[in-house]
């Protein structure tokens, strides 16, 4: 599943080509995403120019002149940026046409991403309303997990996932920051002292920023705008290295399910 970084380096990637440009033409060949595409999107985004490219957790957010796109890759989704027309293939399921210049592709073989339309504040959206904060962020500190974390008996791993307390932190990056942070993903959340939370806050914005320079990591569906895949793969400490040993000590790295995910980690350097 494309996560963050992911998301970040495709916002990047799109942003440059669409940002100002005036959307000719809307073409949804399948409606059937996780929600279905509604009907406005190709009836009024047409003649309306985009004005930003945002992002917030992992959806995309294409402002235009009277609404917003929310986008969101979902499972298996990824967007491309096409400077000619070329067939769709079998999961290309909308393009957004800025004339000559540019087309945005939405292709998702799974289905499980959405590409919707609104003309209120995108923020107030059901989907984006109750979000934490984002993860690099001044609103993002490790006393703030401390202080929601109290009295809170669900593992660590499972609490920095939960979108409420803070977005974008899914199952690869959640993994890689409670290694570097040297907290066994099964501790209870509230359990974990403030000093141990301010080093997780630290960890988590590291290992983010370190894969979104890497331009995301390298799954089995994602690819960014321009068709490449990201590098951080080639870095990741615990995440898929099952009995490959610790970087750190030499002990085999462990896997287990932790809130039906898949988790990785140190059983010597993770306490």
């Amino acid at each position: 599943m494309p996560e963050l970084p992911e998301v970040e380096t495709t916002r990047a990637g799109i942003a440059p080509q669409i940002t100002g440009r005036r959307v000719s033409k809307v073409i949804v060949r399948d409606r059937r995403l996780r929600w279905p595409v509604p009907p406005a999107l190709a009836r009024e985004l047409p003649g309306q120019r985009v004005h930003e490219v945002t992002r917030r957790a992992k959806y995309l957010l294409l402002k235009a002149d009277t609404g917003s796109v929310i986008l969101h890759l979902g499972m298996s989704g990824s967007v491309r940026i096409l400077t000619r027309s070329l067939a769709p293939l079998p999961h290309d399921h909308i393009d957004i046409r800025f004339g000559r210049a540019a087309i945005l592709r939405f292709n998702d073989p799974r289905r499980f991403g959405c590409v919707l339309w609104t003309r209120r504040d995108p923020f107030s959206h059901p989907l984006l309303a109750d979000l934490g904060p984002e993860p690099l962020s001044a609103d993002f500190a490790g006393e703030k997990l401390y202080e929601s974390s109290r009295g809170r008996k669900v593992a660590i791993k499972n609490f920095i996932m939960n979108a409420q307390v803070v977005v974008g932190v899914g199952n690869i990056y959640a993994s890689e920051a409670l290694y570097l942070a040297g907290i066994h993903p099964r501790r209870p959340a509230g359990r974990i002292s403030l000093a141990r939370f301010n080093e997780l806050a630290a960890q988590v914005q590291r290992v983010l920023r370190a894969a979104i320079r890497a331009g995301g990591t390298t799954l089995r569906d994602f690819t960014d705008s321009d068709g490449l895949p990201g590098y951080f793969s080639q870095s990741l400490k615990v995440y898929g290295r099952t009995g490959l040993p610790c970087k750190r000590c030499g002990e085999a790295i462990r896997q287990e399910v932790i809130g039906q995910r898949s988790t990785f980690f140190c059983p010597h350097c993770q306490r």
